[in-house]
């Protein structure tokens, strides 16, 4: 997307929110367990509604409760998986499926290895390719052969990366590898014994491959995410705060806690569902 385009949205964006009205519904829950909760339910009617539908997935922390509520669907019988096909948004580059910190290893305990999922048809970029610049061309054919994503399960970086496209001077359209910020590096050193451990490298799809997904569904829970939150849907878009493009999203949900939301919550409480 161009200059002249960004300025341009970002001026009837304005014009809008001084007129007091809202561009975006947000739905906000008391805490982290309804956030899992209320976010699961979307995706599993998704499930319900098309069952070989491709799911794009995320990782990290936040889409845990979100997964063990799927699971809890699948137990009960309300959600059969084994004919829904997915694609994870990145992989660590360097490691493989089997090393536990893998994003690969992350869904398979997380939620494949609890539900009918046919494991060939989940789709995780590969963290050992020996060329990553043509394990992304692969990775992007492998996206439109299945006709593109029907929902798009995203994440929130405190520096407002989707993924792992970083903060830059513009938009990545494709997948692509990419070198982590110290500030995400940073942040996942959690997971790690030490930050020295951390994958400096990963392979990510990228913002034009996400943008495509029929639906987008966005989370976040904690107030650590409260700045982010309102930079990146209440600001202008910039690839410096990388979730902004959704903006752009014709179908995009966001579901995010009390806390998440403090700031929106502050300044434009009107946006909020």
């Amino acid at each position: 997307m161009d200059k002249t385009s960004l300025l341009m949205y970002n001026e009837i964006r304005n014009s809008i929110h001084h007129l007091g009205v809202s561009v975006l519904k947000i739905i906000k829950t008391k805490d982290y367990a309804e956030m899992s909760k209320k976010a699961a339910n979307i995706i599993a009617a998704q499930v319900v509604l098309k069952n070989d539908c491709v799911l794009g997935l995320a990782t990290g922390s936040t889409p845990i409760g979100l997964y063990e509520n799927l699971v809890k669907g699948y137990e009960s019988g309300d959600l059969d998986f084994s004919k829904v096909r997915t694609v994870n948004l990145d992989e660590y580059y360097g490691l493989d499926g089997t090393n536990d910190q893998s994003y690969r290893y992350f869904m398979n305990h997380n939620l494949f290895d609890h539900v009918n999922i046919d494991k060939n048809n989940t789709n995780v970029p590969n963290g050992k390719a020996a060329d990553p610049h043509e394990e992304s061309i692969r990775y992007d054919g492998v996206i439109d052969s299945m006709g593109g994503v029907d929902i798009q399960l995203l994440g929130i970086g405190n520096n407002g990366h989707i993924g792992f496209n970083e903060p830059n001077d513009e938009f990545d359209r494709n997948t692509h590898c990419v070198n982590l910020t110290e500030n995400t590096i940073q942040a996942n050193s959690r997971f790690f014994a030490s930050i020295d451990e951390v994958p400096k490298q990963a392979i990510t799809m990228g913002i034009g491959a996400i943008m495509k997904a029929k639906c987008v569904l966005l989370v976040a829970s904690g107030e650590a995410k409260a700045p982010v939150m309102y930079d990146a849907f209440f600001g202008p878009v910039t690839p410096h705060v990388p979730a902004s493009i959704l903006q752009f999203h014709p179908n995009l949900i966001v579901v995010a806690d009390e806390a998440a939301l403090k700031i929106v919550s502050e300044k434009c409480p009107e946006a909020l569902a």
